[in-house]
């Protein structure tokens, strides 16, 4: 076996550090939320509903992309251009259920200014919302390929990595979900 097949490939490599950086942001989010819920004016409320229905696309959407990895790999574009357009759209719905429970916040007096409890929520989601659409983008960037792609000539890497990457913000959500379930 050479030592090259022992290499992880530095887009792959590229990824994993990236998403090693989202990670220690995200931590460093949720606890400063429970550093700042221990204090006298923290103002608890339940999460909208809506967040459980994103739950379920996004949830979804990393079964499709699955999907489409391996369809990719057996070389089925076809199915693959339709899976890979399934997983964008399911993470624009995410986006949209999240800005839709943001608006459920906002008229039960939940604003970005109302409590730092809120705030909170506004800031860590919203960091999500934005890492899930972009890798919308890359989805679509994706998708844009497949109908230029020849079959002698593919690379399965960008959709290893954009695999992962999608992987990784349903897993950060789930995380997010838990946390702020349990740590009201």
């Amino acid at each position: 076996m050479s030592a090259s097949r022992n290499k992880i490939h530095p887009h792959k490599y590229s990824m994993w550090i990236a998403m090693a950086s989202i990670t220690m942001m995200f931590i460093g989010f949720t606890s400063a939320y429970v550093v700042k819920r221990a204090q006298a004016n923290w103002q608890s409320f339940s999460l909208p509903t809506i967040f459980w229905v994103s739950t379920a696309l996004i949830l979804t959407s990393s079964l499709t992309i699955h999907l489409a990895l391996r369809q990719f790999k057996a070389r089925n574009m076809s199915s693959y251009k339709q899976l890979i357009t399934l997983t964008a759209l399911l993470g624009i719905a995410f986006a949209v259920c999240q800005v839709i429970g943001f608006s459920d916040m906002k008229s039960h007096g939940l604003t970005l200014d109302s409590t730092v409890s809120a705030s909170f929520i506004y800031v860590i989601v919203g960091a999500h919302i934005l890492h899930v659409l972009g890798g919308v983008i890359v989805l679509l960037i994706l998708f844009a390929r497949a109908y230029r792609t020849r079959i002698r000539t593919y690379s399965a890497v960008p959709i290893e990595v954009a695999s992962t990457y999608w992987h990784f913000v349903d897993g950060l959500w789930i995380y997010l979900l838990i946390f702020f379930s349990l740590a009201r």
